[in-house]
């Protein structure tokens, strides 16, 4: 194997026992990046004059037999979106193109504080908004097993940085999927925590009673210990919860057996994709095999969950993009004639057209005289939506579902045809809505060699079950361990 093709856990390993160097591995990622990043573009900003410096003081602390972190020495990338002190930090948007940060985010300080070294900044739709990773100002990342194809979005940066071993582990964001997605169409692991779970400090907001911090990581052990990591409350996040983290890593292994799987008949209509449909009934079977029961749920309310989040979201993105007005930080536009010109200008020269799109929608929904008909009511379904979870929930131990409708779709496909665009995001959403854990592992191919997901969902805060179920699948199949043959590769 080569160094960039190792978990994490298989990497801290030979770390602790000498046998690869922080150093040497910091350099064959930098190089790898170097060779192939060019052309599937998940990286933004590389980090490489601290990540070797930061790989040299882990190297000397481990020569000299002090303690080091759980993360010691292992390669990260993180979203663009999360601030990174002295670091760039874009949302891939030109309004943000030349912010560098004066904080670390919490994600980020707990990383350091366990050794873990940052690459470099992976790329995003802009400010999150996207599911496709084409809406990013300044690239394209492109899906690693075809490059053809989306990423999917919009943590596609960090999806593809995994796929492509040009890191061990990521952060990415989730708001409507934006982690769950492109795991499932990079054929890796990604984990959208309980709202609450992770601290959204230092996460620059799109959605903010929707957003979370998730991980994206080559297999389910890996997800379990960077979610450790990351999870817990922060006294700077007004919507931190003091709930326990659990040791996610024990008793991983505990199996299915007598677990009672809901499955949504909502989620298995005429829309799903054939490919998708068939690697999940092949999924299911096999946890029928493993002792667990499968049962058929209802969750009614699934039908209105786009247009709801579409909304929420949307108003909530209204509100909080407000700040960038070219008068504190960002981009200014250059002579403008008066204040009203400048802020016109700064904002229609600095936004991309989705973000402008989702802005003047989410202006619209919460306007006077149409507050009520919008806002407040989409306020009331998303309610519903979650009865129809709490309900679901008091009869079944988790729900299994498609992580996508379909598997990868041609980059420009969509991208003229928003609504579209959005459907593929249909099942993910709900979760978002809610507030509850939810994650997605791979589970088969489709026709094209494209990887599809399976999202099991679970009850808030229960992280801790829903990477048991996930690793009673895993352990058992090999999805998880195909690569996409890179014909840039050098190595």
């Amino acid at each position: 194997m080569r160094l960039s093709e190792y978990t994490a856990l298989q990497i801290k390993k030979k770390i602790i026992s000498r046998e690869i160097r922080p150093i040497d591995l910091v350099e064959h990622f930098i190089k790898r990046i170097k060779d192939i990043d060019h052309d599937i573009q998940a990286y933004l900003t590389i980090n490489e004059e601290e990540t070797i410096k930061k790989a040299a003081q882990i190297q000397k602390k481990i020569e000299n037999g002090e303690n080091v972190g759980i993360l010691a020495g292992i390669p990260i990338g993180i979203k663009d979106n999360i601030c990174t002190k002295g670091l760039h930090t874009t949302c891939a948007s030109k309004i943000l193109e030349n912010f560098i940060p004066p904080y670390d985010a919490f994600v980020v300080k707990r990383l350091k504080e366990e050794d873990a070294i940052i690459l470099g900044k992976t790329n995003l739709d802009e400010f999150a908004m996207g599911s496709s990773t084409e809406n990013s100002s300044f690239k394209i990342t492109r899906n690693p097993w075809n490059s053809d194809y989306v990423p999917g979005g919009s943590s596609g940066g960090s999806a593809a940085a995994i796929a492509a071993d040009l890191s061990i582990l990521a952060l990415g964001s989730d708001t409507g999927g934006s982690v769950r997605q492109p795991a499932a169409f990079c054929g890796v692991v990604g984990v959208k925590p309980t709202y609450g779970r992770v601290s959204r400090f230092g996460l620059i907001a799109f959605g903010s009673s929707l957003d979370q911090i998730g991980t994206l990581t080559r297999d389910v052990k890996d997800a379990a210990i960077l979610l450790q990591v990351i999870a817990g409350h922060d006294l700077r996040d007004s919507t931190s919860m003091q709930v326990p983290v659990p040791d996610y890593l024990n008793e991983i292994d505990s199996g299915v057996h007598g677990l009672r799987i809901g499955i949504p008949k909502e989620y298995f209509d005429a829309g799903l994709n054939e490919d998708v449909h068939n690697a999940l009934k092949n999924a299911l079977r096999m946890y029928e095999q493993f002792g667990a029961k499968v049962v058929e749920i209802s969750l009614p309310h699934t039908e209105f969950a786009v247009a709801v989040y579409y909304i929420v979201a949307n108003a909530e993105a209204s509100s909080n993009l407000a700040r960038y007005d070219g008068v504190r930080y960002g981009y200014r536009t250059s002579k403008p004639n008066g204040i009203i010109d400048m802020y016109c200008h700064t904002r229609s020269e600095g936004f991309g057209n989705e973000v402008k799109r989702r802005i003047m929608l989410g202006n619209y929904a919460l306007s006077s005289g149409y507050y009520d008909a919008y806002y407040l009511k989409a306020s009331k379904v998303r309610n519903l939506i979650k009865n129809d979870f709490d309900v679901a929930f008091q009869n079944v131990d988790c729900i299994i579902c498609p992580t996508s409708p379909v598997p990868g779709f041609k980059i420009g496909e969509r991208a003229k045809n928003p609504l579209e665009m959005y459907l593929s995001d249909i099942y993910t959403i709900p979760a978002n809505l809610t507030g509850i854990p939810g994650i997605s592992v791979p589970c088969g191919f489709s026709k094209e060699g494209l990887p599809i997901g399976m999202q099991i969902l679970g009850k808030h805060f229960e992280e801790k079950k829903l990477l048991q179920i996930a690793y009673a699948f895993e352990r058992e199949t090999d999805f998880h361990m195909k690569k996409p043959v890179l014909k840039w590769s050098t190595d």
